[in-house]
């Protein structure tokens, strides 16, 4: 086989690492709250670092859209080599941190550059694949995100053992390095991989922005799914961000040892998850036009009863199956949020348009992570979690009823 027919797969390996980056960068703060809270008293209200937790989100869901438009117009491997290279070094100056307002004001500027990446990277992705691996090298990808959450599941670990500082650090350092992996190897779809600059992809290629817009909301079924990705949203960033917490509460257990239970089994369901709807989305769209899109629901389908037992569960069997269960289901959803977007949005709009659906989901999650802090003091985190499972169900239903794609990869950029 050819280097440019491996490329693909090359592609989503490199990817893959920068995910897992993505993603444990930001997650290991969630599970370091007792060690830190010693040194800065603000964190030992769960009101305040629910705060710390909202402002990453809301910062990165206003961003996404933007960050979308800019990786439809740039060169998208200088796009995901800064972003990558910027988190690091914000991540590792959260180590120098002595104050609650210093780890806000960084949380911020990682929700920014964070931003940048999860449009430019799975458009670049959609591009190199075709629709029959489309929904495998997404998923794929995906998984890379999920054992990000684990490792960050370990932050804890780390800091118990050494210090919250040095587990800032450690991570930190490790993501400048890749950056620089990153420019030997990334490659541009369209040709540009050998322009150094931060340059439009090609004159001829340059989208109004307007326009680009206004197709997007003209589209009926694009707001379809821009509801039925921030739904599953409130859940997936509660469980992100809470889960260890309700392990802990539930299960009665330390922090040290939640937070690597609760992300390891997450994580490790959800690569098991999206590489099974990877898979099966990838076959039955083949066959059905709506094959991904029923893939899809039954992974939505899962995380309801999940989300119930995650509630109310009081033992370690309980909430460890109702955990996998919930990741299995998210996992199978998540691999296919991209290529059912490819069947309904043109090429050469599909990064503004995931980023207008990250936007909706984070603005989501910034909901939820402030409101189940709240419910944390209040006593009510497991109840509450338990509630996100009927809404759930509703986008469910109108995900079915509507959506109806009538290509397997929309192709039309007029």
């Amino acid at each position: 086989m050819s280097y440019s027919k491996k490329y693909p797969w090359i592609l989503v390996a490199l990817l893959w690492v920068v995910a897992l980056l993505n993603y444990m960068d930001r997650q290991m703060l969630s599970t370091m709250k007792p060690s830190m809270m010693i040194d800065i008293a603000e964190l030992q209200s769960a009101t305040n670092f629910g705060r710390l937790m909202a402002i990453f989100l809301w910062i990165y869901g206003f961003m996404s859209p933007v960050s979308g438009m800019i990786a439809d117009r740039l060169n998208r491997k200088w796009l995901i080599v800064g972003s990558l290279f910027v988190w690091s070094a914000v991540t590792f100056s959260m180590g120098y941190a002595t104050t609650f307002n210093q780890l806000y004001w960084l949380r911020a500027i990682m929700g920014i550059s964070e931003a940048l990446y999860i449009p430019a990277g799975l458009s670049l992705i959609a591009d190199f694949h075709s629709s029959k691996t489309r929904s495998l090298a997404v998923g794929i990808h995906m998984t890379g995100l999920y054992m990000g959450q684990a490792l960050g599941g370990f932050g804890a670990t780390i800091a118990d053992q050494f210090s919250w500082q040095q587990a800032f650090h450690s991570f930190g350092i490790i993501g400048i390095v890749y950056s620089v992996v990153l420019i030997l190897f990334l490659r541009e779809k369209k040709g540009t991989d050998e322009i150094v600059s931060v340059a439009p992809v090609s004159s001829n290629d340059k989208i109004p922005l307007f326009k680009g817009l206004g197709l997007l909301f003209s589209n009926i079924s694009f707001w379809i799914i821009l509801f039925y990705f921030a739904v599953p949203s409130l859940p997936g960033w509660g469980v992100k961000n809470w889960l260890p917490t309700l392990f802990a509460q539930n299960l009665q257990i330390d922090m040290s040892r939640a937070g690597p239970i609760s992300t390891i089994t997450i994580a490790a369901s959800s690569f098991l998850g999206v590489i099974f709807g990877g898979i099966l989305s990838d076959r039955w769209v083949q066959k059905n036009l709506r094959g991904r899109i029923y893939t899809s629901a039954i992974g939505l389908g899962l995380t309801i009863p999940a989300l119930m037992l995650i509630g109310f569960g009081d033992s370690m069997f309980h909430v460890i199956g109702a955990a996998f269960c919930f990741g299995f289901g998210f996992g199978i959803f998540d691999a296919n949020n991209m290529p059912i977007l490819c069947q309904f949005v043109s090429s050469k709009h599909r990064a503004t348009a995931y980023g207008l659906m990250n936007m909706t989901g984070v603005f989501a999650g910034a909901f939820i992570t402030d409101l189940l802090g709240k419910a944390t003091d209040a006593g009510n985190l497991g109840k509450d979690f338990a509630l996100m499972a009927g809404i759930v169900f509703i986008a469910l239903v109108i995900q079915l009823y509507f959506l109806r794609p009538k290509t397997n990869d929309f192709a039309d950029v007029k």
